[in-house]
């Protein structure tokens, strides 16, 4: 494996996409599903790493931030922290190949509190393509962190989504702007 280059589908669950998700982004997160499965399976195809940072939870756990501002998600272990839809069948297939991880996170940033910056070290990787759900949340948080660490960031317009419109907007407008991203449209 050489490549230089990881795609980070960042929290693409049922409780972030699907209709009854406890905190989902509903259609606009539905919309990017056949970008994000394209790209997934190219990216695969080209021997590039292929990362699910996903969000997990206690549920109403007091010590988490999150927990006084959102209503429980991402439960472990429960139907809404399973991979959204194509996407879930696409990992089930793949997972134990070693290009293909999910890890779990407790944060916005896949950085926080995880070992993804050694992992990306350790594989010599310096471009993160980012994909998933929210674009202004988890997403941001991501990508600022990737930033300050030295990496290149690559956004695909196409495949990120919120409930937030104009939260949306607004990132991908900061990743270009703020952060030097390469926008893909």
């Amino acid at each position: 494996m050489s490549s230089k280059q990881a795609l980070l589908v960042i929290d693409y669950t049922n409780d972030f996409v699907a209709d009854k998700g406890a905190l989902t982004c509903g259609k606009p997160g539905q919309a990017i599903e056949k970008y994000i499965f394209d790209l997934v399976d190219k990216m695969y195809q080209e021997g590039d790493w292929i990362w699910f940072p996903t969000d997990v939870h206690k549920p109403n756990d007091p010590y988490h931030p999150e927990t006084k501002l959102f209503p429980p998600h991402n439960v472990m272990n429960s139907w809404g922290r399973q991979l959204y839809g194509n996407i879930s069948y696409w990992f089930v297939e793949h997972n134990n190949d070693e290009q293909v991880k999910l890890f779990d996170k407790t944060r916005y940033s896949a950085f926080a509190g995880t070992d993804l910056d050694l992992r990306l070290r350790e594989r010599k990787i310096d471009t993160l393509h980012l994909v998933g759900v929210c674009t202004d949340i988890c997403i941001l948080h991501t990508a600022v962190d990737a930033y300050n660490l030295g990496y290149k960031i690559v956004i695909h317009e196409n495949g990120v989504a919120s409930f937030n419109q104009a939260g949306h907007q607004w990132a991908l407008e900061h990743f270009k702007n703020c952060l030097g991203a390469e926008i893909i449209k």
